[in-house]
C-alpha cells in the first residue's frame, strides 16, 4: 500500500497574529498566541519524523493553485480580496478569516497541495493521501472567508478533479466538530456529491447545520448534517459511522472518498465540547477503509482541518496516518484508558439525536436510489 503525502514548511508561515484565543486582543488584555497557529500541525510532522513515519509515506509534488481553480468555487471579487489584503497589511477576509502578510500565496499553495492529493488518488499513482494543509478550508464560502479559512480546499479539489474527468461520484465525510458549511455550499445543488458532516449541535456557525438542509433540486437528499450533543464521544461516533456513514456510501456508490480530517473533536480541545481520543479517530478511519476498498477500490484522501490542542492533535493524526499507510509507528496515546477520557458510552440522548438522522436526512438520500 502507497499513501501520499502533502506536506510544505510554508504553510506555517500563515500568521493569525496575536490573539485573546481566537479574538484579537485590541489593547484590552495581554496577547497570547492565535488559537489557529502553526504549531498542532508542525508538531504532528515532527512525530511523523521522530518515529520514521514521513520515510514510508510517497511525498507528493504540488504548486499554488491557479486563479482559474479558485474560481471554480468563489467568487473573482473574494479572491482579489484575499490578494489585496495579503499584499497590504492584511485583515479579515470575512468571519475570522484572518489574512496576513503573503497568506494568499500560502492560502493558494494550500488548495494546490489538496488537488495534487485527489488527483495523484483518481490517477491510481498512490492509494490514499493525507493531505497536512494549512491554512483549513471547509468553512471557507464562495464570497468569504470564515473560521480560520480562506479558501475552500476540498471543494476546490474536487471540482478540479471532476473538470479534469478524474472523477464523478465524490463523498465528502467531515468529522471536524465545527459544520463544514462552506463545503456543503459547494455542493448544495449537485448529485454527484456527497457531503455528511458530523458535528457538535450549534457550535459553528450556530445557525447552520442542522438535519433539515439536505440539498436542493438535483441534490436533494446528498447533504447530511448530523448535529451531536455536546459531551458525545466514542459512542456517539461509531454508531454514527454505523447506522448512518456508511449505509449512505453504500447507497451512493462514490468513485472517491474524502475526509475533512479535524482533531477538534478530542477530549481536550479547548473550542470545543467532545470527547474523542486517537483510537476513535484510528477506528473510525478503518471503517470507512474497509467501506473504501468495497466500494471504490480503497481510494481516499483525508484532508487535515482543524484542530487546536498542541499536545494531543498530533497523537490523533499520528493514529489516523498509521491506519491509512498500513503501519505501526509506535506511538502510543498516553491518555488511553484512563480517567481522562472517561465518559465514551453511547447514551440515550445521543442515540435520539442519531435517530432523527436516520429517520430525516439519510432516509431522503435512500428515497433517491
Amino acid at each position: 500500500m502507497t499513501t501520499g503525502f502533502i506536506w510544505n514548511e510554508r504553510y506555517m508561515w500563515h500568521d493569525n497574529g496575536s490573539a485573546i484565543g481566537v479574538h484579537p486582543p485590541k489593547g484590552a488584555f495581554q496577547p497570547g498566541i492565535h488559537l489557529e497557529n502553526a504549531e498542532t500541525k508542525r508538531k504532528l510532522k515532527n512525530l511523523l519524523d521522530a518515529y520514521g513515519v514521513t520515510p514510508q509515506l510517497k511525498s507528493l509534488d504540488h504548486e499554488m493553485a491557479s486563479d482559474e481553480t479558485l474560481e471554480r468555487f468563489h467568487t473573482p471579487e473574494y479572491i482579489g480580496l484575499v490578494q489585496q489584503l495579503s499584499d497590504g497589511s492584511g485583515g479579515d477576509a470575512g468571519e475570522s478569516a484572518l489574512i496576513g502578510s503573503g497568506s494568499a500565496e500560502i492560502a493558494k499553495l494550500a488548495v494546490g497541495g489538496t488537488c495534487s492529493a485527489v488527483t495523484a488518488v483518481c490517477k491510481g499513482e498512490i492509494n490514499n493521501a493525507y493531505a497536512l494543509t494549512r491554512p483549513p478550508g471547509h468553512h471557507a464560502e464562495r464570497d468569504k472567508g470564515r473560521g480560520f479559512c480562506i479558501f475552500n480546499n476540498i471543494g476546490l479539489a474536487i471540482m478540479q478533479a471532476q473538470a479534469d474527468k478524474l472523477v464523478n461520484r465524490v463523498a465528502v465525510i467531515d468529522w471536524d466538530v465545527h459544520h463544514g458549511n462552506g463545503t456543503q455550499q459547494a455542493f448544495y445543488d449537485s448529485a454527484d456529491v456527497l457531503t455528511m458532516s458530523i458535528h457538535q449541535e450549534m457550535l459553528y456557525p450556530v445557525n447552520l447545520g442542522t438535519i433539515g438542509e439536505k440539498g436542493e433540486n438535483a441534490g436533494r437528499g446528498h447533504n447530511i448534517n448530523i448535529p451531536l450533543p455536546a459531551g458525545s464521544g466514542g459512542g456517539a461516533y461509531l454508531a454514527v459511522l454505523d447506522d448512518v456513514v456508511l449505509p449512505a456510501l453504500h447507497v451512493f456508490k462514490p468513485d472517491l472518498i474524502v475526509i475533512a480530517c479535524g482533531y477538534d473533536a478530542c477530549y481536550f480541545d479547548p473550542l470545543s465540547h467532545m470527547l474523542l481520543t486517537a483510537n476513535h479517530f484510528r477506528t473510525m478511519t478503518q471503517k470507512i477503509m474497509l467501506a473504501a476498498d468495497e466500494l471504490c477500490g480503497g481510494r481516499i484522501v483525508a484532508n487535515h482541518e482543524g484542530g487546536y490542542s498542541d499536545f494531543y492533535v498530533p497523537l490523533c493524526g499520528i493514529a489516523v496516518i498509521d491506519t491509512l499507510a498500513g503501519i505501526s509507528s509506535g506511538v502510543k496515546d498516553p491518555y488511553a484508558g484512563t480517567e481522562f477520557v472517561a465518559n465514551q458510552n453511547l447514551y440515550p440522548h445521543q442515540q435520539d439525536a442519531i435517530n432523527q438522522v436516520i429517520n430525516g436526512p439519510l432516509q431522503t438520500l435512500l428515497q433517491r436510489y
